[in-house]
């Protein structure tokens, strides 16, 4: 199995307009609807950030309902 920190691939941390969080390889163009968030690295450093800040998976739309 490949490991993909091995092979040099950076990333970069986006987020989308739910406040739903992804990684995207930094030498392609991020998908619309999805903006950059300030964090490359490593997938694993990526993925890091990503557990770190995304503490509710809750869409926006939903929690905004709920009024949490």
């Amino acid at each position: 199995m490949r490991d993909d920190d091995e092979d040099g691939t950076r990333y970069t941390v986006v987020v989308n307009h739910e406040e739903q969080y992804s990684i995207w390889p930094t030498y392609r163009e991020v998908p619309s609807g999805w903006r950059e968030v300030g964090v490359t690295g490593t997938r694993d450093e990526c993925l890091d950030h990503v557990e770190q800040v995304w503490t509710d998976m809750r869409p926006l739309s939903l929690r905004l309902a709920m009024g949490t």
